[in-house]
């Protein structure tokens, strides 16, 4: 990958030429939301630039199409599927390639460089896309056994089905909301004393609010309502992946999940990063799963082993006196199922996925300790202690307390990232 003229784009940032992610601004000159992309420290506003005359033949692939780019979600363009994705990314990584074909229509032409890159910091971001249905998925092996052990000990740790489809549950997408919203400690339901008899629960704020690291997938191309999404096509019906950090109130959720699983306890928050990271972006990051030796089902059977991505994750907390300690460390390829195959298992029965919707791959934990996705897992339950910078301890989340997931992958000067996914806690609302 050639280098870029664009300024300040360091080594480490995660907004290399070889990413090209795409979101949702407002800048001071416009403050109607719009598509733009990152490159460094800057973005670049494709409202403006595809508005140049001199642009008219950039993205030849969007002909029938010239405002795409001015719709206040990537909706629209998501829609248009993957081959026009790949032209337009590969179109805007020559353009501010520093060996650049066109050096006309944008590095060499001051007007149209001063009004099209704007400093990051002077844009606001928005949601990325319009999220109409939310699945969460169960796919983190690791997760999913520790969790099981945890309640119902080590030879039942995973249900029967867990290994022969993806286990998910329908969210709530009302509640899906962009990084740098703050989250409101929910009230619920809550079982302070589970061995009485009889249960007396109470009604108030969660007490053990924690967090979930997790993958987002965003659909493209929807399928009709009855027909099937293949295996072998799903790809083609991905958009991109975002950063999902999936709240969660475990006590609101032990009292509530049974029989018809996660309600409120799941359904106040669920916070994805702004900057969506298209599909072709991670293919270089291909990698292989956690080997599944159940014998699958045929139409959940892929052509290719390297079926997820090794994508290195972090979790920092931050407290309200302002100490960052991170609490984890993992990598995405923690995932028994793929991306294609919760779709394939989503729409096997004619589910009709839509332009927008959202799939989260469920919590993404490694198999050492210092690197579970929550902190039900780093507590041990509850049980334990999560040390922090300054002595300050964690077995759950505080009021004040600043939750950021980071995600990057690839070499220095080429690294792909999806920048901040940043949530703080705020004092629930009195009853």
């Amino acid at each position: 990958m050639p280098a870029t003229w664009v300024p300040d784009v360091s080594p480490d940032t995660p907004f290399s030429l070889a990413n090209i992610p795409f979101g949702i601004v407002s800048t001071p000159s416009d403050p109607a939301p719009h598509a733009a992309i990152a490159i460094g420290t800057h973005v670049l506003d494709l409202k403006v630039l595809a508005a140049n005359d001199k642009s008219n033949h950039l993205f030849p692939c969007l002909k029938d199409n010239g405002k795409v780019f001015e719709e206040p979600t990537l909706n629209a363009f998501a829609s248009l599927g993957r081959q026009v994705h790949r032209e337009v990314r590969s179109a805007i990584q020559d353009l501010l390639s520093a060996e650049t074909r066109r050096p006309e229509l944008l590095k060499d032409n001051d007007a149209l460089r001063r009004n099209a890159l704007v400093s990051q910091n002077d844009v606001r971001m928005h949601m990325p896309m319009s999220i109409g249905d939310y699945t969460d998925f169960y796919a983190g092996y690791h997760h999913a056994y520790a969790v099981g052990v945890m309640f119902r000990g080590p030879q039942n740790a995973l249900q029967p089905n867990y290994t022969h489809l993806p286990v998910g549950y329908h969210g709530r997408a009302s509640s899906v909301v962009v990084s740098g919203t703050p989250v409101r400690r929910p009230n619920g339901q809550i079982l302070l004393d589970p061995s009485a008899d009889p249960k007396k629960p109470i009604t108030g704020p969660a007490r053990r609010l924690d967090i979930e690291l997790e993958l987002g997938c965003l659909i493209a191309r929807p399928n009709q309502m009855g027909s099937p999404i293949k295996v072998a096509n799903a790809e083609e019906h991905i958009f991109g992946y975002v950063l999902l950090n999936d709240w969660s109130a475990r006590d609101i959720q032990t009292w509530e999940y049974v029989p018809l699983g996660p309600f409120n306890g799941k359904n106040f928050a669920s916070t994805i990063s702004p900057w969506v990271v298209l599909a072709d972006a991670l293919e270089p990051f291909r990698t292989k799963g956690i080997e599944n030796k159940t014998p699958l089902q045929d139409y959940l059977k892929e052509g290719r082993e390297d079926a997820v991505f090794d994508i290195e994750l972090e979790v920092d907390i931050q407290t309200p006196e302002g100490g960052t300690t991170t609490i984890s460390r993992t990598s995405s390829k923690n995932l028994m199922w793929s991306f294609p195959q919760m779709i394939a298992h989503h729409s096997l029965g004619g589910c009709p996925l839509n332009t927008g919707d959202l799939l989260g791959s469920g919590t993404i934990s490694g198999p050492e300790h210092g690197g579970s996705g929550s902190l039900l897992e780093l507590s041990k339950g509850g049980k334990e202690d999560i040390m922090l910078s300054g002595m300050d301890a964690r077995r759950f989340l505080k009021d004040g307390d600043t939750v950021t997931l980071r995600g990057s992958c690839g070499a220095s000067g080429q690294r792909v990232g999806f920048g901040d996914c940043v949530g703080r806690i705020e004092t629930a609302l009195p009853l």
